[in-house]
């Protein structure tokens, strides 16, 4: 536990809680003086203390998280030692959790943006509760409400920006909806500097720097947590394979690494992580670029993973069905000469995005990490094993998610930078939502343009 260092000493007790105010004709320390009943802002001061003195040393030591093994695992591997006992209850856990998977993955992309949502809220909630612990501890006002408030007006903001980009033709027509998206941004601007004035009106003197360290961490956290599940969603819609094959790679990554530095790992990776080794690092790199280039074979293969995730309101469900682009239709590659001579061919067929998944897999196992390693020192920093214990044997959502999120937005990334083109779907979208004066003019400017280009025949003025 730690010691708050007052000038004169009424620093938190044992459990990192604030320790009684003096008592009236009681000495406060040798610099400070008799504490005044009357006196409210006095009372302030001497139970908060300068608080800005703090150092590293002073954080706070979070009590360890409660064992949530179920008793009949701890019965059935009671017999084997630590090492061993955790190896099971982590591979008993990840084989159900991949199960789980593979059963939202069958009931549609609804089901994978709502878990995608749900995932984004329990890591938010994982980090947010590691800073309130610390900041309750002063009984300070409003961090945890602003803290959530600030969440619902973000994920208003971005999911609003969705709602508008995907679903048009059935924002048209609902005639209330069509208000909050004309105004979606006016309206989520709002909805914040509504938090920012009750952040601003909660402060408290002689704590305010603790405050804005709050502030900060409540952004950050939504930074880290909001907008990487909201550029999952978005690579959701450019097609399934572009959530499944990224996600999957970390997965594999993470447990190949795990397998080889168990069994073979000898030499330590970083300091931050004493478990890695090189060892598991090198074994989880070659396996997960073997795993992302087959998976990206199988999965190419069905329009259900391939097409762009679409909502069709005559139907009144999202759909994927379309013509495959060339990205998922075999072609055929030579091969270099000294692969000629070892598989004794001239050409392979393969689809192009096995190519693209070569890059997936490589940036899932040799970048990725580094989402888990900062993980990691974020977690030394505060003198925690874990994030939660929601998972036995892994810890919290966010613990197995670290490294999904610097993979969310690299693949968004790469999207948009090798990948998308111009999406006529959300274009028709778009300009059905215009005026008819506005609809009207752009046939016209479209219809010069392609009689200009020679698409069109001249119309004939009679």
């Amino acid at each position: 536990m730690w010691e708050l260092r007052h000038r004169g000493g009424g620093g938190p007790g044992p459990g990192g809680e604030a320790a009684s105010p003096p008592r009236e004709g009681e000495a406060a320390g040798g610099d400070h003086e008799t504490e005044s009943t009357s006196d409210k802002e006095t009372d302030i001061d001497d139970r908060y203390g300068d608080l800005d003195s703090r150092t590293d040393s002073d954080i706070p030591e979070i009590p360890p998280s409660l064992d949530r093994t179920p008793e009949i695992l701890k019965k059935a591997l009671s017999g084997l030692s630590s090492r061993w006992k955790n190896w099971w209850i982590r591979g008993i856990l990840t084989l159900t959790m991949i199960s789980l998977f593979f059963l939202i993955i069958y009931m549609g992309s609804f089901m994978l943006m709502l878990l995608v949502l749900s995932i984004q809220v329990k890591c938010f909630h994982e980090i947010i509760t590691i800073g309130y612990r610390v900041y309750h501890s002063y009984d300070l006002p409003w961090f945890r409400t602003l803290s959530w408030y600030f969440l619902l007006c973000v994920n208003y903001f971005f999911y609003g920006e969705t709602l508008a980009d995907y679903f048009a033709t059935f924002v048209q027509r609902e005639e209330q909806l069509q208000f909050l998206i004309r105004y979606h941004r006016f309206i989520s601007f709002a909805l914040y500097l509504a938090g920012f004035c009750m952040f601003v009106l909660s402060l408290v003197k002689k704590h305010y720097r603790l405050q804005f360290y709050m502030f900060a961490w409540t952004h950050v956290t939504l930074l880290i947590t909001v907008t990487q599940s909201h550029l999952v969603i978005q690579n959701l819609f450019e097609g399934m394979i572009w959530f499944l094959v990224p996600i999957s790679s970390v997965i594999c990554n993470d447990i190949t690494a795990y397998i080889f530095g168990f069994f073979f790992g000898r030499t330590p990776l970083i300091k931050l992580s004493p478990k890695k080794t090189w060892e598991g690092f090198i074994g989880g790199f070659f396996s997960t670029v073997i795993f992302g280039f087959i998976a990206a074979y199988v999965l190419s293969k069905y329009q259900y993973f391939v097409c762009p995730v679409e909502y069709r309101s005559d139907v009144n469900s999202f759909v994927t069905e379309c013509e495959p682009s060339e990205l998922f239709q075999l072609q055929s590659y030579s091969l270099p000469p000294f692969l000629k001579a070892v598989l004794r061919r001239e050409t392979v067929s393969m689809y192009p995005f096995q190519i693209h998944s070569i890059a997936l897999s490589t940036f899932a196992s040799l970048i990725g990490p580094f989402g888990g390693f900062f993980a990691s020192g974020f977690k030394r920093a505060f003198k925690i094993k874990d994030f939660a214990n929601t998972i036995p044997g892994h810890g919290g959502i966010m613990d197995r998610f670290d490294c999904q999120y610097l993979m969310a937005t690299f693949v968004h990334v790469y999207i948009t930078s090798f990948i998308r083109g111009p999406n006529p779907s959300k274009v028709l979208q778009q300009l059905l939502v215009l005026q008819p004066e506005q609809q009207l003019n752009i046939y016209k400017t479209l219809k010069t343009h392609l009689t200009e280009k020679g698409i069109l025949q001249p119309t004939l003025k009679v």
